[in-house]
């Protein structure tokens, strides 16, 4: 039987009667042509494997794809993933107009985009095939204990223990915090203006740390420091840039969802923090002041009713909480909150940003919304925030919600699909696809809202525009909607209807100035 010896197929006996020192011809070519064989053997099956692959991305693309409008083959594995790093706006157009469904892949995820109203609308009210997904990363950085994770019935039931903290009562005690910060900010402003003697400044990160600033003082009030305030509007960037829809879907060092982890990380600490003390000053009697004292007194007051309950005190009914509440940990109470500042920070950002710039570029009806806050306010225009004035400012608010609607912040709203959703008759989106409403086409709709892509505030007065509904996606609808819709009106109402009547500004315009940037939500150029 013929062995290996000397690294050639030789037997011991030839090599024994014919031994020499230098490698014979046909060693080296055998030994050569081996060695070849096998890198080759190696590189085709490498070769082989990628190919299959490639064909399979390819064939799971187009199998999900069916008959909606989407390009006809994928970049194999990544797909289009190098154009999404930097969107454009007119790209999303382009895709909301090639069909009221259409899709992209990008890396393992298959996303179908829901472009018409009544198509967004059926994903928004399909909570048995559809739940609020965000994006990967977001689970790590919310945590995936955070309530928005919920479904069905847990959700329903922890979200109406959060009902009462967003009511026209509740609403009205946190207003002075929210003054006071716009007091604080307006100053800081015009001080920022006489130092730079008249010379234009980018405004935007500032629109960012006061909408931040305004959103602490409402969640957490004063138990967070300013100097904590500023380091989360500044690192909120980071949690931003993590949340793009497209982005690694795996927590990499010194990437975007790495910043986005350590900054969400620090926002988590400080409310923990902030919900010791409330703790502590609820048990001690003192006043509600924020959304956090609001919630805590909640949970405190159940407790006093279940002690009663328990010793067989008998209980009024009008002592009786409207919801009894378990005592939640410091660290659930800042999950939480977290949620309503990752809901508000960039939306509010983004809709401060293009009430400024609009109004300056509209001085007629800067004009309206000055002349309608004095005289709600009988001419004095230091009285301060109530429920009555802003509920009594009609052009003020039909200002906000034009803005909502011509340049909405959140122009998508990611699902995943809990199992297979039958979108249409023909058309069924595959488990584990995400499934993307988009509201900017039902709030550019010409049948809706004539001339769609003109600011006119008048629509909400004289037109009839409060009568689409179903247009309005702003805020989402169905059981996820945004519980903080109100809040944030009457928010952003509050602010230019101070800022009218205390600041003047300019805007210096550029042909690109209403142009749109896509950052998480959406910005002026």
């Amino acid at each position: 039987m013929a062995s290996i010896v000397n690294e050639s197929f030789a037997s011991p006996l030839a090599n024994a009667q014919h031994p020499f020192d230098s490698p014979s011809l046909s060693d080296g070519f055998v030994s050569r042509f081996y060695n070849s064989a096998s890198g080759l053997n190696i590189f085709g099956f490498l070769v082989t494997a990628f190919l299959v692959l490639v064909a399979y991305d390819q064939f799971k693309y187009v199998s999900n794809k069916g008959s909606i409008a989407g390009p006809a083959w994928k970049m194999p594995f990544i797909g289009p993933f190098l154009e999404s790093m930097n969107p454009k706006m007119d790209k999303y157009k382009e895709k909301w107009a090639s069909g009221e469904l259409s899709c992209v892949s990008v890396f393992h995820k298959f996303v179908v985009i829901a472009s018409s109203r009544d198509m967004a609308r059926k994903v928004f009210n399909s909570p048995t095939f559809v739940k609020p997904c965000v994006v990967d990363v977001a689970v790590k950085l919310l945590r995936p204990q955070n309530w928005v994770f919920m479904d069905g019935k847990e959700h329903t039931d922890y979200r109406k223990g959060l009902n009462g903290l967003f009511n026209r009562q509740a609403l009205e005690m946190y207003l002075p915090g929210q003054e006071e910060v716009y007091d604080t900010y307006f100053d800081k402003f015009l001080r920022m203006s006489q130092e730079s003697e008249g010379r234009p400044i980018p405004f935007m990160p500032m629109f960012r740390e006061l909408m931040c600033a305004v959103s602490c003082r409402t969640f957490v009030g004063h138990y967070i420091t300013d100097a904590a305030v500023k380091k989360i509007a500044d690192d909120y960037y980071c949690i931003t840039a993590a949340m793009e829809l497209v982005n690694f879907p795996v927590i990499l060092p010194f990437t975007k969802p790495w910043y986005g982890k350590k900054a969400a990380d620090m926002v988590l600490e400080e409310f923990s923090k902030c919900s010791a003390k409330s703790k502590a000053r609820m048990a001690a009697g003192g006043n509600v002041t924020c959304i956090m004292d609001a919630w805590v007194k909640s949970m405190q007051d159940s407790e006093k009713f279940r002690q009663k309950v328990g010793k067989g005190i008998e209980v009024k009914a009008s002592e009786k909480p409207d919801m009894l509440l378990r005592e939640f940990s410091d660290f659930e109470i800042a999950m939480t909150v977290f949620t309503f500042l990752f809901a508000s920070q960039d939306a509010t950002s983004s809709a401060s940003t293009w009430l400024f710039q609009l109004m300056a570029d509209r001085p007629d009806i800067l004009d309206r919304v000055r002349e309608e806050n004095l005289a709600v306010r009988g001419g004095d225009k230091n009285q301060r925030f109530s429920m009555d004035i802003l509920e009594s400012m009609p052009y003020t608010r039909a200002v906000v919600k034009e803005t909502l609607r011509y340049r909405p912040p959140v122009i998508m709203v990611p699902y995943v699909a809990k199992k297979a959703f039958p979108v249409t008759d023909s058309y069924t989106a595959p488990k584990g696809s995400m499934v993307i409403p988009s509201v900017w086409p039902a709030l550019h709709d010409p049948e809706a809202y004539p001339e769609p892509d003109s600011f006119n505030p008048e629509r909400w007065i004289t037109g009839d525009a409060e009568k689409q509904a179903k247009n309005w996606l702003v805020f989402g609808t169905g059981p996820h909607y945004c519980l903080g819709q109100t809040y944030a009106q009457l928010n952003l109402m509050g602010m230019i209807g101070k800022a009218s009547m205390h600041l003047d500004w300019k805007h210096h315009t550029t042909p690109i100035s209403e142009d749109i940037k896509v950052f998480a939500c959406l910005f002026p150029m």
